[in-house]
């Protein structure tokens, strides 16, 4: 087991942000995240074609800042569009990198960018490459797969960087092992995906890139599907896809994804954005209520996290629907990045060898012990 002093670099891009942190082991050197507005993401056709844009977003912020890059020992970046794999810290191999940029997990989310960003920074100056727990992490039953369409199958795609480690995070503050407690998890942000954790796997949870459940800054969520038929009438594919995932929810309802713009709104008394934002609370707090019933109502806490964590009435709102399931636990700041340093750091240190992607079958499709 080696030790001493490791640099590395995490690349995290979301459907709103990007966050680029350095760590020195454990320790956090710096964080930012940029945001960006809904009608700059959408002015392009698809996620991939957002490299260059979110690169020099990077590059700005190195150079703007003097960064020194040359003796990081370790670029991380989030995963996404792969096929399906289990949790864990994965050193990138030619494999990984080309699934990714091809999107076979057909993943409509900028996460699928993170590794071929950090790939970018990795040729330019050195040091090993890996991807922690991307949001294809599956560790679904087989009956949580079903659809009522044979030919549809339910597919993971969530926060597992933030769901995993808020979760494992709350276990180790209260004295939980992570692998026995039952904890549902609320990811709440620009993205929103809540899961079941159940002794330590990701059993359920909404799909939220894919569009199942509450609507967010840009995702419709849910819909009736009837309803949608109809509307798909007047509607390419290409503009629906477009809807599911750029131009839903607030973007939507008032052209803009700023939820404080929103929120501002509500506080000055207008009607109609007071009721699409208590309509966000009540699909998420439908979400929370349907992942405890997954875990029978015997769970160990429920867990809030995310950026949207400071809006206080939003978590009262919560918190009121809620709170009888069982206690209540915001952690207002995400720990994505911190995750996928931990991921990192435990490789560098020998502590773990890493996972070899070997594309798709990593992962059986049933999951019960």
């Amino acid at each position: 087991m080696r030790h001493g002093k490791y640099r590395i670099f995490v690349i995290n891009p979301g459907s709103t942000s990007t966050k680029l942190a350095m760590f020195s082991n454990d320790e956090k050197v710096f964080e930012t995240s940029v945001t960006h507005d809904a009608s700059v993401l959408n002015s392009f056709e698809n996620v991939n074609d957002q490299f260059e844009y979110r690169m020099g977003v990077i590059e700005d912020f190195v150079r703007d800042n003097d960064i020194e890059l040359d003796n990081v020992d370790a670029f991380v970046g989030r995963g996404g569009g792969c096929w399906p794999v289990p949790s864990g810290t994965f050193e990138v191999n030619d494999m990984l990198l080309d699934d990714i940029r091809n999107n076979v997990g057909r993943t409509i989310h900028p996460s699928i960018l993170g590794v071929q960003l950090a790939y970018a920074m990795q040729q330019r100056y050195g040091g090993r490459l890996f991807m922690v727990d991307p949001i294809c992490v599956d560790e679904y039953t087989d009956v949580a797969r079903v659809t009522g369409v044979k030919e549809i199958v339910r597919r993971t795609e969530s926060h597992a960087l933030n769901l995993r480690g808020t979760a494992m995070a709350h276990c180790k503050r209260y004295g939980l092992d992570y692998k026995n407690a039952k904890l549902v998890v609320a990811h709440i942000d620009g993205g929103i995906t809540i899961a079941a954790h159940d002794h330590g796997r990701q059993v359920d949870c909404n799909q939220g890139a894919g569009g199942e459940g509450p609507f967010t800054a840009t995702r419709t969520g849910s819909l009736p599907l009837m309803e949608v038929l109809d509307y798909f009438k007047d509607h390419s594919v290409a503009e629906m896809r477009h809807l599911c995932t750029g131009t839903g929810g607030f973007v939507s309802h008032f052209g803009t994804s700023d939820a404080d713009e929103i929120y501002s709104r509500v506080k000055s008394g207008d009607r109609e954005a007071a009721l699409v934002w208590e309509a966000l609370g009540y699909n998420i707090v439908k979400y929370i209520g349907s992942m405890a019933v997954v875990l029978k109502g015997k769970i160990d806490g429920i867990l809030i996290t995310g950026r949207y964590t400071r809006f206080d009435t939003l978590i009262d709102y919560i918190r009121d629907y809620t709170e009888w399931i069982a206690p209540v636990y915001v952690y207002e700041n995400e720990v994505e990045q911190e995750a996928m340093c931990a991921g990192a750091l435990r490789v560098l240190r020998g502590e773990e060898e890493p996972l070899i992607y070997t594309g798709r079958g990593m992962v059986n499709k049933g999951q019960e012990d």
